[in-house]
């Protein structure tokens, strides 16, 4: 019984992470964000929440693989420092339309990713893996985010 409340909690905490990043996005989206010059790489908007609540799927599954071993809080605490991180991208880019800022902190973000990844990996080796999309995704994030920046 404690695993699966480990597990729910571990998604939960995870998309709540992406409710708060979404509540600054969709106010920007149909407004500030089509205005601005993007590139021809440019994804369709309605790709992004699809992908984004797959994306929090998967790191609440490597969450959860990781904190059901012994000795994790290190590992935790990384974590949720990542998803802060995570959420405030969101509210820099979306939300206070600092899009130079938002870039600088996506790479903060990219490598808070890859120190969890790193750490994660010591403890369970799935939970690594399971942020491979999450870190590919953010990488193109960062490309898309100083293209935006560049042409604006």
């Amino acid at each position: 019984m404690k695993k699966i409340i480990k597990f729910i909690i571990s998604i939960l905490v995870c998309q709540l992470a992406g409710i708060i990043g979404s509540i600054f996005t969709v106010s920007s989206v149909g407004s500030w964000y089509l205005e601005l010059n993007k590139p021809v790489f440019n994804p369709p908007s309605y790709l992004f929440g699809p992908v984004w609540i797959f994306l929090y799927f998967l790191m609440g599954l490597a969450l959860y693989f990781v904190w059901v071993k012994k000795d994790v809080k290190n590992a935790l605490i990384l974590f949720f420092v990542h998803l802060f991180l995570n959420s405030l991208w969101s509210v820099l880019f979306f939300g206070l339309k600092l899009v130079f800022v938002a870039f600088l902190e996506i790479i903060l973000l990219w490598i808070f990713i890859l120190l969890v990844m790193i750490k994660f990996y010591k403890f369970d080796k799935r939970s690594c893996y399971l942020l491979i999309p999450y870190i590919l995704w953010v990488s193109f994030a960062l490309i898309l985010n100083f293209s935006i920046y560049i042409l604006n």
